[in-house]
């Protein structure tokens, strides 16, 4: 009696499958470590490759030009030359940065708020309204997201040519206010977060199409508008190729063709190299705005990239 008293409760079948079971558990947890290490290493990898160029950015903004060549690349050096650098890059040339400056600006707020509500609305026609050759046209547009743009900046300028707004800030901002995927977000978007009944009781209560869209569509709609706004501000603020096309007038350069012009005259003259501190401190500036948007509007960008991925 003593000695089966001594056994573990269920009998020896049921230890082992117990001491089995946990064996498996451990196995488990231990192979969920390994693979969330592994995850966890691939994302700290991908954190340094994309800051690095940045922060070789902010060091390099605070250096002058004999001590960007003469130190490491990756620490600041002993003097901090960063205030001095940003006198230069708005002073050279009769501050021809801040004209550069304001133009990407104008360039890009306008040609952000253009593109939102054009996507808006044919996204919510696409999404809410019914028409002869709806799905057709859509399709259309969805095959233009496949051409990429440098394929298009040669007959955009002879277009733009034809009409005499070469080398005018309308020769940025109009091919900017056409966005195929800003169209096909808005879609999804509509489809998800406007419910066909709200608008058939605003029909009912006698409210037109426009009233319903500006009323009611619009302020739901507000998150993928702000998604839209965000992607067309940053392919504007960066575009460079259609500005280099329809523009020879630095007047009207943006930031990108500007920044590309003094790094041009570094490289061709030797005596000018003290152009690279301003074309480094300059792209420094030109990213700033970029931030400062992210931070102040990433709630809507991240509700509007995740809401069509859910279905009810």
């Amino acid at each position: 009696m003593a000695r089966i008293g001594s056994l573990p409760a269920g009998g020896p079948v049921a230890a082992t499958t117990r001491q089995t079971s946990a064996q498996a558990r451990t196995g488990g947890r231990r192979g969920g470590w390994t693979l969330r290490g592994l995850v966890l290493l691939f994302l700290v990898l991908m954190l340094v490759y994309f800051v690095i160029p940045l922060f070789w950015l902010v060091v390099s903004a605070t250096k002058t030009n004999d001590e960007l060549f003469s130190t490491f690349g990756l620490w600041f050096a002993p003097d901090f030359h960063l205030l001095q650098n940003l006198h230069d890059v708005f002073t050279y040339d009769d501050g021809i940065f801040v004209t550069w400056l304001t133009n990407s600006a104008y360039y890009a707020v306008v040609s952000a708020l253009g593109a939102s509500l054009i996507a808006t609305l044919a996204g919510y026609a696409f999404a809410k309204l019914s028409f002869p050759g709806r799905e057709l046209a859509f399709a259309i547009i969805l095959g233009t997201i496949m051409v990429p743009n440098t394929a298009l900046a040669i007959p955009t300028y002879l277009l733009l040519s034809k009409v005499g707004l070469v080398n005018t800030p309308l020769a940025i901002i109009l091919p900017s206010l056409v966005t195929p995927f800003g169209v096909y977000l808005m879609r999804v978007y509509a489809e998800q977060a406007l419910p066909d009944d709200l608008l058939d009781a605003a029909r009912v209560d006698g409210a037109s199409e426009w009233l319903i869209f500006w009323r009611i569509a619009l302020r739901l709609l507000a998150p993928g508008f702000v998604t839209v706004l965000l992607l067309t501000f940053v392919g504007t603020w960066n575009n460079f190729f259609l500005p280099l096309v329809v523009t020879n007038n630095p007047a009207y350069y943006p930031l990108t063709v500007g920044l590309a012009n003094w790094n041009q005259l570094s490289q061709a003259f030797s005596g000018s190299r003290i152009l690279y501190t301003l074309v480094i401190t300059g792209s420094l500036i030109s990213v700033v705005p970029l931030i400062i948007g992210f931070l102040f509007l990433q709630r809507y960008w991240q509700g509007g990239l995740t809401f069509g991925s859910l279905r009810s």
